[in-house]
């Protein structure tokens, strides 16, 4: 695939496996990896680029270091700010990234370690399998330390993961959400031991979803995702064609017929 041009070129890190499995790395590991707005900007480049490479099947996000996934946004990147375009414009950048990354076909894991708050957490939620270790924490204090806000594309998506009342408890006490917590409502579907564990068992989930019908699981996601946006029965109806129509659920049927594994390719 040809990458969109670097604009930090140590601070987030890429890389596709032979397998087709991507890496995302936030590499900020003194800052605990700290979003900068050029690390932000990379994030939805890239998130775009993967979408359109068929060769990628799936893609995990993952923090440098083992102390953090990502702390939130760098709050330097604030420190300009003085207008309402400033803060109008943060919201409406961050939403075209996290939509990005929500909106790309190939499934996403978040491998969580360590803190991940604020626009690190934010990042987490916009992906569709979420990972921790023990030691993971998550939440937005910002009542407690910047008293700035969530978009509401930001809250609909956490609503829709773990509930509005949740959502609100989490924000209004500025409290950090435990790893078996974060399991026991649904923000993440496993809880390992450590960093070592954590980066083991990203690679064998995401390899497990990379050999499975990449049309029903970009269907499937991009159907949720209109369902909690409210879309009526009938928006459906290019998924359903996508996958019925497809070589794919051709390969599927005679796969399953000849008692064969299918071989998928996405068209």
């Amino acid at each position: 695939m040809t990458e969109p041009a670097l604009t930090e070129t140590d601070e987030l890190l890429y890389a596709v496996d032979a397998e087709g499995i991507a890496r995302i790395t936030l590499n900020r590991p003194q800052a605990r990896n700290a979003l900068t707005f050029a690390m932000y900007e990379r994030l939805h480049g890239l998130a775009e680029a993967i979408d359109a490479d068929p060769a990628i099947r799936a893609v995990v996000i993952q923090g440098a270091g083992g102390r953090a996934f990502a702390a939130g946004t760098d709050i330097a990147q604030f420190r300009a700010f003085s207008t309402p375009e400033d803060a109008l414009g943060y919201e409406r950048f961050m939403d075209r990234v996290l939509g990005a990354l929500e909106r790309c076909a190939k499934p996403t894991i978040a491998a969580v370690a360590g803190a991940c708050t604020g626009g690190g957490a934010a990042i987490a939620a916009a992906c569709d399998l979420r990972i921790a270790t023990r030691d993971a924490r998550f939440g937005f204090p910002i009542a407690r330390t910047l008293g700035n806000c969530l978009s509401v594309g930001n809250l609909r998506r956490l609503s829709a993961l773990v509930g509005a009342a949740r959502v609100k408890e989490m924000i209004f006490t500025a409290r950090l959400v435990e790893a078996e917590e974060a399991r026991a409502i649904g923000l993440v579907s496993e809880v390992v031991e450590d960093a070592g564990a954590l980066a083991e068992r990203a690679t064998a989930l995401a390899r497990l979803v990379a050999g499975h019908a990449p049309l029903t699981l970009a269907a499937t996601k991009e159907g949720l995702r209109r369902v909690r946006d409210g879309a009526p029965s009938e928006s459906g109806d290019d998924l359903i064609l996508q996958c019925y129509t497809s070589a794919d659920f051709r390969e599927g049927m005679e796969a399953f017929l000849g008692k064969r594994p299918p071989q998928w390719t996405g068209r």
